[in-house]
């Protein structure tokens, strides 16, 4: 993310300074919200009160990562972590309520699942687990602690802000910093390794590469494993609290050269969050890209992609077109009417790059990084997100509504559509000198 889409100044102050300043709650295709409130919803999705073979519920964390507490949730109840699936990843540090199914199991037997800070409350029975397919977005309640102006200029500058942003049709849909790792970010960077077929690379920057930002006592773990290479080592040294990094240590202390099993070892969602992450990356910097060289969000030039938009303000990623000089004027009238948006994209063996100003852009930047378009993107380890595809340049803001602002914090909520993210909005408010200890 190099550049702002607005041209206000930034508000200051922090987000996510105590867990509860960060409030997310998921809302599926049908209007259903889960509440961090614990009120229960009826008839979710086609739910009921008959026996199936899943159970939906509602799951409300507090400061947990989303794959361990379902996994936390799975060993409570003592089924395999497969059999707990939900539709999106939420915020750690936050306060989340989303739905989740459970497998094979009765609403009384879901009821009792005992986890700390994680409430799981059963809903109904359905027939299918819940997958992304059902995600329409999530709405958010964010606090902003210690703004840097008045009251009354706090105000006044989060409403031209969002002036800004309604006149260009939303904010640039930037991944943000938390899908790279904010205090050590190096997701993206296992991705690109892993996508390479560079394995050993990968593991170690996962395990071993310190940042300056985390806890000591894993600071200097990982300090020693990147020195010395002694898996056994670091088995024993390892805080308890890095439980994907010790999966894979406990693998490697017995098979020290077997790189893929250890990421064997992980979740499959994991294994292509870090694949993703390359894909995220090389997004961000294409948008920036386009952003920098004048070229509109909200229109489209030739070479563009476009994708369909759903009545629920979904885009149809998977259905693009090229715009062509003789489209253009056309499909600028249907971007204007909210019926396509122009889409960047996520590189992969199957995705093609863009055509015209921005395929130059895009082909500048792969050639800067290193990367390319070659069948390394569906090796053993990257075939979950290697494939590639769309994502908008933009996406729309709903329902922002600023609560309140003191001297002391100021109070805003809205919704995004699902793969958007909060911190990207707030980025254009807050317009943080430093995102680490702004808490992005």
């Amino acid at each position: 993310m190099e550049v702002y889409a607005t041209k206000t100044e930034g508000v200051g102050g922090a987000i996510k300074e105590a867990v509860e300043d960060f409030v997310v709650e998921e809302v599926l295709v049908d209007g259903s919200k889960a509440s961090v409130d614990g009120a229960v919803p009826s008839r979710v999705i086609g739910s009921s009160s008959q026996r199936q073979r899943f159970v939906l519920c509602v799951l409300v964390k507090r400061n947990w990562d989303t794959m361990i507490a379902t996994r936390n949730v799975a060993k409570s109840l003592a089924v395999e972590p497969a059999k707990v699936q939900y539709a999106g990843i939420k915020d750690a540090r936050a306060v989340t309520a989303q739905f989740i199914t459970v497998e094979g199991l009765s609403m009384e037997d879901v009821a009792k699942a005992d986890v700390r800070d994680v409430k799981v409350t059963p809903v109904g029975y359905v027939r299918e687990a819940l997958s992304l397919f059902y995600l329409l977005g999530n709405h958010f309640t964010i606090t902003i602690k210690h703004p840097a102006l008045s009251e009354a200029a706090t105000k006044e500058r989060i409403e031209q802000t969002i002036q800004e942003l309604t006149t260009l049709g939303g904010i640039p849909n930037f991944f943000g910093h938390q899908r790279f790792g904010t205090t050590r970010p190096i997701t993206h960077l296992v991705g690109k390794a892993l996508t390479q077929g560079r394995f050993e690379e990968a593991a170690m920057l996962f395990l071993a590469k310190p940042s300056p930002y985390e806890h000591p006592e894993s600071r200097r773990a990982r300090q020693q494993l990147w020195e010395m290479h002694d898996f056994k080592c670091a088995v024993e040294n390892y805080p308890k609290q890095l439980r994907f990094e010790r999966q894979m240590l406990m693998h490697l202390a017995e098979n020290p050269a077997d790189y893929v099993g250890a990421f064997r070892r992980l979740p499959p969602k994991l294994q292509a969050l870090f694949v993703q992450a390359q894909q995220s990356y090389l997004f961000n910097r294409f948008l920036s890209g386009r952003m920098k060289q004048g070229l509109p969000l909200n229109r489209a030039v030739e070479g563009d992609f476009v994708v369909a938009v759903e009545r629920s303000g979904l885009p149809l990623t998977t259905m693009a077109k090229t715009v062509t000089a003789q489209t253009l004027e056309a499909t600028n009238a249907s971007i204007a009417a909210g019926k396509l948006r122009v889409a960047l994209p996520l590189v992969g063996a199957k995705q093609k790059l863009s055509g015209g100003a921005m395929g130059e852009i895009e082909a500048e930047i792969l050639e800067e990084e290193g990367v390319g378009l070659e069948a390394g993107w569906l090796n053993e380890l990257s075939r979950a997100g290697g494939k590639g595809g769309l994502r908008t340049a933009l996406t729309p803001v709903k329902d922002f509504q600023l609560q309140h602002a003191s001297s002391e914090s100021v109070g805003v909520s809205f919704m995004l559509l699902r793969g958007c993210y909060a911190t990207v909005l707030l980025r254009e408010i807050i317009k943080p000198a430093d995102p680490v200890s702004a808490g992005f």
